[in-house]
């Protein structure tokens, strides 16, 4: 089909033509300029200084100073030309040497500078071109290529460099996905076959009441495990979208509440919470920061020692929430990992409580904030996480 006239792109200059086209304006403009004030200067001197001179250089005795020169004529008698006459004729003569030198001379070198300035803006912009050709030719199967633009500190380096980190930004957070999607999909197909074999295996035939009660368990607790995964995917999902507006939030007050909802389980579990609340008041979503702390306090009574443990839990005047907790040893080396989605790390593999989503939550709710997360391994075991954010 051909092109309508609406599909048909507009002819467009390009940048390099811009740039020679100034370049060359440029420098035409100003060798015009110079050349036109030396054109006046020298023809405002010349008359004064050749009249100066031919009077002092061709002296005649015995002939008035107003006459500078002799002249044969052709009946071999002899003429005397006025200074006035020999002064003009000169003038006229190296001014008009004078213009057309310069208009010869300002025409080449501006036809050298038109061409040294198209030479010159290829080179400064070959960079550009490697970005564009590079962001045309990326996709999700080629983001690990990079520019790698070798040169001096300017302004384009910096553009490529800042382009390269973005790509590695950009292949992190495609990695980063692509692991969320299959971990979810494996996460969901684990219930699902529990659901599936606990239909089609225990309900099979005429399954005596106690075998039904069994089943009715099973599905119970395939259901619940998909309705914390898909909660914990809601509450990531939106933490990821960002805030869309802000509040004050009295941390210690939010903090306080969460750690009464735990209370309980930490006493079954024969866990010691020690609390130490300093007044805090922070800019955020009071729903997020609740789930906040209810993630970092449920961990924390998870993944501790089977009794006898403890969980520490402050916060101060600057906006900072750490909680602490013993448990088993954590390498340092696998802190990372845990704030990735389903990755629960050694020690933290029970399937049944938790989806593995707890501390990549933390993380999303904290970059939404604008604060920071950092974990650290307690040396008797265990671990500690502190958030930091910024004031109300």
């Amino acid at each position: 089909m051909p092109a309508t006239g609406s599909d048909r792109r507009p002819t467009r200059l390009t940048v390099r033509v811009k740039l020679t086209a100034l370049y060359g304006s440029l420098f035409l403009g100003s060798g015009a300029v110079l050349l036109t004030v030396i054109y006046l200067l020298v023809r405002d001197q010349l008359a004064v200084r050749l009249g100066t001179a031919v009077a002092r250089t061709i002296p005649l005795e015995g002939v008035p100073s107003s006459v500078a020169m002799r002249q044969l004529r052709p009946d071999g008698t002899l003429a005397f030309l006025p200074a006035a006459e020999v002064t003009r004729a000169v003038e006229v003569t190296t001014m008009e040497t004078l213009l057309l030198v310069s208009i010869l001379s300002l025409i080449g070198v501006a036809a050298v500078s038109v061409a040294a300035g198209w030479w010159l803006s290829g080179r400064v912009l070959r960079p550009l071109h490697t970005i564009t050709a590079t962001a045309q030719r990326l996709s999700s199967s080629n983001l690990h290529e990079r520019l790698a633009i070798k040169g001096p500190p300017d302004e384009l380096t910096e553009l490529a460099e800042t382009f390269d980190r973005m790509l590695d930004r950009l292949e992190s957070s495609f990695d980063s996905q692509r692991r969320f999607v299959a971990n979810a999909s494996h996460e969901l197909r684990t219930p699902l076959a529990v659901q599936r074999a606990a239909v089609q295996i225990g309900l099979a035939g005429n399954p005596t009441p106690e075998k039904a009660a069994e089943i009715r368990e099973q599905l119970l607790t395939a259901n619940r495990r998909i309705e914390r995964l898909i909660d914990g995917l809601l509450v990531l999902a939106r933490s990821d979208r960002g805030l869309a507006k802000r509040a004050k939030v009295d941390m210690h007050t939010v903090v306080a509440e969460a750690v009464g909802q735990y209370r309980a389980e930490a006493g079954r579990r024969e866990i010691e919470l020690q609390v130490r609340l300093t007044e805090a008041t922070v800019s955020g979503d009071r729903v997020l920061l609740t789930q906040l702390v209810t993630n970092l306090v449920s961990n924390a009574i998870r993944h501790n020692l089977p009794s006898g443990g403890t969980v520490w839990v402050r916060t101060d005047v600057f906006g900072g929430l750490t909680v602490s907790n013993t448990g088993p040893k954590v390498p340092a080396g696998q802190i990372p990992q845990l704030f990735e989605p389903f990755r629960r790390g050694e020690g933290r593999t029970d399937k049944g409580e938790g989806a593995g989503l707890g501390l990549s939550i933390v993380d999303s709710i904290t970059r939404a904030h604008g604060g920071t997360v950092k974990a650290e391994p307690r040396p008797d075991g265990g671990l500690r996480v502190k958030v930091e954010l910024p004031r109300g």
